[in-house]
């Protein structure tokens, strides 16, 4: 089958060739991000490959289906970029990647928050410029901190073992109660408790209409004075200028951020050479106490092979009239 693959890099070529060997469909690399305007770029493909940050609304979605798209691969598990209910009425099939690594997640999830509690990033650049001061960089001890952990499927419950491995308590929250979870001595409480109770609180939940600003001004003024808050999910959880007010008056103690609400115009670029225009992210970076990593918690080797053999098989399941175990499709209404 022929494949558009859309917002395409070196790295996606390397691993979606190598998955695709056994398979033999016809891969086209794109560099563009998929949307309404470089939607044409598909005509004639049966099967499109989108990532994150592409823009699958319901206009691209119709160009899509016109040029004989029949099914979009997503190589994610999120799919809030998707249009569901117009893919639908148009016959499109949307498949995902449900789970690649979740250690590759959860493992940069308590890398961000090693680096916040003992001021790693910090420390490295004084070094680097001979400083070997060390006021300024105080940290806190791990053990005996409570760890809130706003959703516990595969990822989240990573997390809790890590951080239970460091000594912490455990404050979860989600609508099902993990049993792995509850079998390291978590506690799962309402989401207002989890706030109130927590000295670092990590997100790991599904970007939804009811989970879109979860972390708001209220949300925020609930939280302990000075608590950590770091976010791998998806980045409209948090209201960034929210955070940004709560981080100037010290309601905030630190932020550690792997995605951003606003992250498709600036995120996996480069950058470097430009004034970066979004006025609210360049506000962030000028706190000492946030360290941002612009959403690469999933790229490890393992992931990216379980991302690429994954989608390249949901294609195949689809050429063969199999059955598409991982489609997504609109909630009934």
């Amino acid at each position: 089958m022929r494949i558009a693959v859309f917002s395409t890099k070196p790295y996606d070529r390397e691993f979606l060739t190598i998955a695709n060997d056994a398979h033999l469909h016809e891969l086209h690399f794109l560099e563009p991000r998929l949307n309404r305007e470089t939607a044409p770029l598909a005509h004639g493909f049966p099967a499109v490959c989108a990532f994150v940050n592409d823009v699958l609304d319901a206009e691209t979605l119709t160009v899509l289906q016109a040029g004989g798209t029949r099914v979009i691969a997503l190589r994610s598990a999120g799919f809030n970029h998707v249009h569901l209910p117009t893919a639908a009425k148009l016959g499109l099939k949307v498949m995902r990647v449900p789970a690649y690594s979740p250690y590759a997640v959860a493992e940069h999830a308590v890398g961000l928050i090693l680096t916040l509690t003992r001021r790693l990033h910090k420390a490295y650049v004084r070094v680097r410029e001979g400083n070997f001061s060390l006021d300024g960089l105080l940290g806190f001890d791990l053990h005996g901190r409570t760890v809130g952990v706003v959703g516990t499927g595969k990822i989240g419950a990573i997390v809790a073992r890590i951080m239970h491995g460091f000594g912490c308590r455990l404050l979860c929250h989600d609508r099902v109660q993990n049993p792995e979870c509850v079998a390291l001595g978590a506690k799962y409480v309402p989401l207002d408790e989890l706030l109130a109770g927590a000295d670092i609180i990590t997100l790991h939940c599904p970007l939804m209409p009811e989970t879109k600003h979860m972390i708001s001004a209220a949300a925020l003024a609930k939280m302990k004075r000075g608590a950590m808050l770091i976010n791998t999910s998806r980045g409209a959880l948090v209201e960034t200028k929210a955070v940004i007010d709560a981080l100037k008056h010290g309601q905030l103690g630190s932020l550690g951020l792997d995605v951003y609400e606003e992250e498709a115009d600036l995120f996996f670029e480069d950058l470097s050479r430009q004034v970066i225009q979004d006025d609210v992210f360049s506000r962030l970076l000028t706190f000492p106490n946030v360290m941002i990593t612009a959403h690469q918690a999933f790229f490890t080797c393992e992931a990216l092979d379980a991302i690429s053999r994954q989608t390249i098989a949901n294609v195949t399941a689809f050429e063969r009239g199999e059955p598409l175990v991982n489609e997504v499709s609109a909630p009934a209404s």
